[in-house]
């Protein structure tokens, strides 16, 4: 009878209708409760509301799926060809069944073994943490998902170790279990988690630690690389193979814990010493690495004004590259500049000069000798130079040595002379083509090779045009009515400046005395001609006309020399310039860009290029044919000689002074093309007088260029420039061929009457109308004897390339075809 009184004791005790009557008729206890329910309720809807503002100022759920698929933009070219990515680190995104097992196994049993029981936060573990931090044993309860929502979203999240943080990655991890399956979470964990040296995601971490693909991961390489996360830096397996090695075994032994992996395997390899090395994975070129970087710039910004970002959007960037024009592009400058480079390497190795006319010549002297023995013995005061602007003189000077002995030191540096020489002997090219009817950029090579040098010889480097820009001087003169066929005195002239100084410009073979057009004054490339022409015209016209071509970022020195090419350009605003002049005067501004698409292949810009008149379409027509005189007679004949290009071309070379510089620009009604060739230090020059003018370097790399791009079918050739109106009969007159015409020694070349190969002999005979003929070599192009009198010159690079081609081979390198 007890037992069941005192239940029923119990009952009426707690009550709630007799505690609720006990506290009402007690007036203290009743304020106590209503406090108490007050404050609980005020802490519940505090926490609701909280939560309710973490949701909306955490990643949306669109944020989330936005991320998951988050890649780097992609440059194509205008025919669909990947030229370029931009990414910020080092990844390679994969699927998650592109990764080992053992790692999948490793991280799990490691970092959350309830991985696939909870919804996000695992309030199992989060409590346990919380008890054991109390209790002094710091221990972390982040979940995987936690983990990716921090790795994702560090700003939203935020950095510092506190409550708010913590809330804010546990709502956004309840966000992404909503979006995203188990798998799914795991993949773009793997492929978002850092792993030093500027790497990202479990593959790139494989190839840098291992030279090997996640897929093919062991089980200690697995657990080596999953131990990392814990510590980067404080485990990194390269820098502390052995605190690496102790933490991967704790990896091996959470396997162990959780059926992973059997007991006896982890005995076994307990203590197996970390194998891990540095690979350096080098970043991918791409076709266009030079054009990639000019982009690049202009499209961050570009991002950043419209809220996309490069590196994470996905954007799909169409330009104007045409992969198999820059494909040919590339060839010709890397044939072509090696070319060269031998001829500089033999021509700067000893005292005698001797010049040979074909580049074949030259790669086989080069294995003899010692590359720029010569110019570095005899150059002292320049190589002193060369040494005080490196940084190890700079150093050498800090640390209390005075100038003789810093030198001294540095020059008897072995390694250093070497980096040195080589860095400053290393011949560079640069070369861009455009369409002339838009302004399209279609092939860019800023140099020789973007993994020596990164400098970009195209929009970058600004080097004197030298008689690339006479074009600019005559086009002014036809806009002020002057005609082509107006004449001047082929004679010395002399010009007074502004402080009084007196500047007079010369050509190298001097000046025949007689009249010449100014036709022929562009063809043969008179630098008196043009002084006199330029003061007619007067500066302010030409810069105003120069501008207005395209030559619009550069300064330009409104002094008498500009005519001739002294005031530094780019070579992409002479090739713009000329492009101007190809397109009947219609000035269109490069584009490098077509459209911009998203990742879902909608189009969200579109682009075209500013277009202008810039000058008259009967002053262009007229400039055009004028420099089709320098193509088929003049200065840049070598281009049909040497490389048997048949279209409707014109252009103009150009050469600074001491063989500085070398140009060389084409025009064709589809495509205008230009290339620089020279070292990147002003110092170093070509030897030869020959080898270092643009209608004899510079023109064999766009010659090569045009050789291969008809070969695409992307130049029609039969395009025709349109042709200016018919011209009344010209009295004739003997004209002087200009400096950079011919070979050297620079004389008037006579006629040719005949020029006879004879392939078996390997010889060729060139009989001149003077009398005087030539026996050449046809492997090297050198003379081999004079078989009649004469005071001939030498060979001209147009009769060697009809000896050359009339034995079947190639006029520029020599080699049969």
């Amino acid at each position: 009878m007890d037992q069941p009184h005192s239940r029923w004791q119990f009952a009426q005790r707690f009550n709630p209708a007799v505690l609720i009557a006990r506290v009402v008729s007690n007036p203290r206890a009743a304020r106590i409760l209503t406090i108490t329910v007050l404050v609980i309720g005020g802490l519940i809807l505090l926490f609701v509301g909280y939560i309710g503002y973490l949701i909306p100022s955490t990643p949306s759920i669109d944020d989330l799926r936005e991320v998951r698929t988050a890649r780097p933009s992609t440059l194509i070219s205008a025919d669909g060809k990947p030229l370029a990515s931009f990414r910020q680190t080092q990844q390679e995104r994969i699927e998650l069944k592109n990764i080992s097992p053992l790692a999948i196994k490793a991280l799990i049993a490691t970092e959350d073994r309830r991985f696939y029981a909870h919804h996000g936060v695992d309030f199992v573990r989060t409590l346990s943490a919380v008890f054991k931090t109390v209790g002094g044993d710091t221990q972390g309860g982040s979940t995987l998902t936690q983990q990716l929502a921090r790795n994702l979203y560090p700003e939203e999240i935020g950095r510092s170790r506190s409550l708010d943080r913590k809330m804010r990655e546990m709502v956004t991890a309840l966000k992404i279990e909503r979006a995203y399956s188990k798998d799914q979470i795991l993949e773009t964990y793997f492929n978002s988690v850092p792993f030093l040296y500027n790497v990202t995601g479990i593959e790139m971490a494989a190839r840098t630690y291992y030279d090997k693909s996640a897929a093919q991961l062991d089980l200690l390489e697995s657990a080596t690389l999953i131990g990392m996360l814990k510590g980067t830096s404080y485990y990194n397996p390269v820098v502390s193979p052995e605190r690496a090695q102790k933490r991967r075994d704790v990896v091996l032994g959470q396997m162990v814990k959780y059926a992973a992996l059997p007991p006896a395997t982890y005995a076994a390899l307990r203590g197996t010493p970390v194998t891990a090395r540095l690979y350096r994975q080098p970043d991918p070129l791409g076709a266009a690495p030079h054009f990639a970087a000019h982009v690049r710039k202009w499209l961050i910004e570009w991002a950043d004004q419209n809220g996309y970002d490069i590196y994470a959007d996905g954007l799909v960037v169409q330009t104007t590259i045409d992969q198999r024009l820059q494909e040919a592009a590339t060839q010709a400058v890397e044939r072509q500049a090696q070319a060269l480079q031998n001829i500089a390497n033999v021509e700067w190795s000893e005292k005698p000069l001797r010049v040979q006319y074909v580049t074949a010549a030259y790669e086989a002297l080069q294995k003899k000798v010692e590359p720029f023995k010569y110019f570095w013995s005899t150059s002292g005061d320049t190589v002193d130079a060369f040494i005080r602007e490196t940084p190890e003189y700079k150093q050498a000077r800090d640390g209390g040595a005075d100038e003789p002995a810093a030198l001294a030191k540095l020059k008897t540096d072995v390694d250093f002379i070497a980096r040195l020489r080589a860095a400053k002997t290393r011949l560079e090219s640069g070369f861009v083509a455009i369409d002339p009817t838009n302004g399209e950029v279609r092939a860019w090579v800023g140099s020789r090779d973007f993994k020596h040098d990164q400098f970009d010889h195209v929009a970058a480097a600004e080097r004197q045009p030298g008689s690339t820009f006479k074009p600019i001087v005559y086009g002014a003169a036809l806009e002020q009515g002057l005609s082509p066929d107006r004449t001047y005195q082929d004679s010395a002239v002399e010009i007074r400046m502004g402080d009084g100084a007196v500047w007079r410009p010369t050509d190298m073979n001097g000046n025949s005395g007689k009249p010449m057009s100014l036709r022929d004054g562009l063809v043969y490339s008179k630098n008196t001609i043009t002084a006199q022409v330029m003061q007619d015209v007067g500066l302010p016209g030409i810069v105003k006309l120069a501008r207005s071509v395209g030559i619009d970022r550069s300064k330009l020195d409104p002094v008498p020399s500009l005519a001739l090419g002294t005031s530094p350009v780019t070579l992409l605003e002479m090739v713009s310039a000329y492009s101007t002049i190809a397109s009947e005067g219609a000035y269109h501004k490069p584009v490098f860009i077509k459209r911009i698409s998203d990742r879902n292949g909608r189009v969200i810009a579109e682009f075209t290029t500013e277009t202008r008149r810039a000058m008259s379409a009967e002053s262009s027509i007229q400039l055009i044919d004028m420099m089709r005189g320098v193509v088929n007679k003049g200065t840049g004949q070598a281009v049909k000689t040497r490389f048997g290009i048949v279209a409707d071309i014109a252009g103009k070379t150009g050469t600074t002074q001491n063989n500085t510089d070398g140009w060389f620009i084409l025009m064709h009604p589809n495509l205008v093309a230009g290339a620089w060739v020279g070292f990147n230090d002003a110092r170093v020059t070509m030897r030869s007088s020959y080898w270092g003018q643009g209608g004899h370097n510079a023109i064999l790399v766009v010659g090569d260029f045009f050789r291969d791009a008809l070969k695409t079918k992307l130049i029609d050739v039969k395009a025709q420039f349109p042709k200016p109106p018919p011209r009344a009969p010209q009295p004739v007159y003997v004209t002087t061929p200009p400096e950079d015409w011919m070979n050297q020694p620079e004389g008037e070349q006579p006629a040719v009457i005949e020029v006879q190969s004879q392939p078996r002999s390997g010889t060729g005979i060139i009989v001149r109308e003077d009398g005087s003929s030539l026996v050449i070599d046809g492997a090297t192009g050198s003379e081999v004897s004079r078989r009649t009198g004469g005071e001939a010159p030498a060979v001209s690079a147009d009769e060697l390339g009809q000896v050359m081609s009339g034995m079947g081979r190639d006029p520029v390198t020599g080699a049969a075809k």
